[in-house]
């Protein structure tokens, strides 16, 4: 197979590794293939927007996610550089709610992560100019975004120790998972469940 797909530990994050076929010319690897994504999620992936970010060492971008419906899939790779991304389970009632799980995205293997609609996402560049792509399910609604802070004790989230973090205002003074809680701000895990059934024609 010339990608392989793997879910990870929280239920509707994937990671997807492709072959690389190298030569004397450079290499050549899928970045991503609709029937792969299609045999292991049940359904094709729509790609309303796609979205870069090219960031300095240091830079710390999340986490973030959508309201749902709609909400704001992604299937995340980095074409140069390298990140750390970071898939942060939001969705209150989740057998994973407040987990975190890491993988390395860069050049040398190009990996991808895909994450559900209603899970937050972050990552942290690792090294300068670090290329970030995004295949977006809907296409950017500034009034459904939404941001939790990368300090909040309650998620525990880790960075590099020879990395300091670098943060927009609007992630620097993010609201904490309690507070969203409260607000009613966090996405319900049986909501998201139900829209994931409409993806999947059920």
């Amino acid at each position: 197979m010339r990608v392989k797909a793997t879910e990870l530990s929280i239920p509707g994050a994937w990671e997807f590794l492709p072959q690389v076929f190298p030569d004397e010319r450079g290499s050549l690897q899928i970045g991503y293939d609709a029937a792969v994504f299609a045999d292991a999620l049940g359904f094709e992936l729509t790609v309303a927007q796609v979205n870069q970010s090219v960031s300095r060492r240091g830079v710390v971008r999340g986490v973030h996610w959508a309201d749902v419906p709609v909400g704001q899939a992604k299937y995340v790779s980095c074409p140069r550089g390298a990140v750390l991304d970071v898939v942060v389970d939001l969705r209150v009632g989740s057998p994973t709610f407040g987990r975190h799980e890491v993988t390395r995205l860069d050049t040398v293997d190009h990996r991808a992560v895909y994450l559900s609609e209603g899970l937050g996402h972050a990552f942290v560049a690792l090294e300068e100019n670090s290329v970030v792509n995004y295949l977006c399910s809907a296409r950017y609604a500034p009034t459904r975004e939404r941001v939790v802070s990368i300090h909040d004790p309650e998620l525990a989230l880790t960075w590099p120790n020879d990395v300091t973090p670098i943060l927009s205002t609007r992630d620097a003074t993010a609201p904490t998972l309690a507070e969203l809680r409260e607000a009613g701000l966090l996405p319900d895990y049986a909501a998201c469940q139900r829209f994931y059934q409409t993806l999947r024609g059920a």
